[in-house]
């Protein structure tokens, strides 16, 4: 299967990404993956070929890239608890205002490829931070997004006035959440406080618990990945891909 590292052009400078697709004559939806708060690596190299073969154009991109190229941590080093503050810099100087500037450039950029398909709305999925990142990107570009997914989120819903659970109403697009019951960042509270905006908006959406899953349970290089929670977010995953993207091969 193709993929390649590739740099995109932004008013901030070149965006290190990578990009996957099945290995055949073809046109393919596309998909948007963000990453999680560790930053792009191997495992999500992995997690895009994944999805890739399942007949999908997959752009991932390094969002830290205003700091350097990916990979910018060793995963064991920056999860020691004297790097946490490092680690949480990185990851708020990813404001809303930046990832949706970047977006645009990013979906551009898909729409912009031989292999994606023109007529086929594009997909999203993000994990950790990526999660509220894909919310935001759905809603601000409804015309080109189809499905989007966020897996163990935090922070979906807050006092903010651009807080995630506010935009669900200009998404046009089938949402999936997964949610890890034991995620301190996404407590049941603001779960429920997230149905409730997203049916009083009509969202057509599936949200679910994972029982027994911690923050960053998907991850298989970090500490609280839980195999039965990830095999469960794989089949939700390429299941909503599946019935919104109609991809070629499926």
């Amino acid at each position: 299967m193709p993929s390649k590292n590739i740099d995109i052009k932004t008013p901030d400078g070149l965006c290190d990404s990578y990009v996957a697709y099945p290995d055949s004559n073809g046109l393919y939806p596309a998909v948007l993956f963000y990453m999680d708060g560790i930053g792009v690596r191997p495992v999500m190299h992995q997690m895009a070929d994944r999805i890739a073969a399942r007949g999908y154009y997959v752009l991932l991109p390094n969002l830290y890239y205003r700091h350097g190229r990916a990979p910018l941590f060793e995963v064991a080093e920056i999860l020691r608890p004297e790097n946490r503050p490092k680690l949480m810099g990185m990851v708020l100087s990813v404001t809303p205002e930046l990832v949706l500037r970047d977006a645009g450039i990013f979906l551009n950029f898909l729409g912009a490829q031989k292999e994606v398909n023109p007529t086929s709305k594009m997909g999203l999925t993000g994990y950790c931070m990526g999660g509220s990142m894909a919310i935001r990107t759905a809603a601000h570009y409804p015309e080109k997004i189809a499905a989007a997914a966020s897996f163990h989120a935090g922070r979906l819903v807050t006092e903010a006035a651009d807080s995630p659970h506010r935009l669900v109403g200009q998404i046009s697009a089938e949402l999936y959440f997964g949610h890890a019951d034991k995620d301190p960042s996404m407590p049941t509270a603001d779960i429920a406080r997230l149905d409730e905006h997203l049916q009083a908006a009509g969202t057509r959406y599936q949200s679910e618990l994972y029982a027994g899953a911690m923050h960053g349970f998907t991850m298989s290089d970090l500490p609280p990945y839980n195999e039965t929670a990830c095999n469960q977010h794989w089949d939700r995953l390429l299941s909503l891909y599946a019935r919104t993207l109609k991809p070629h091969a499926e």
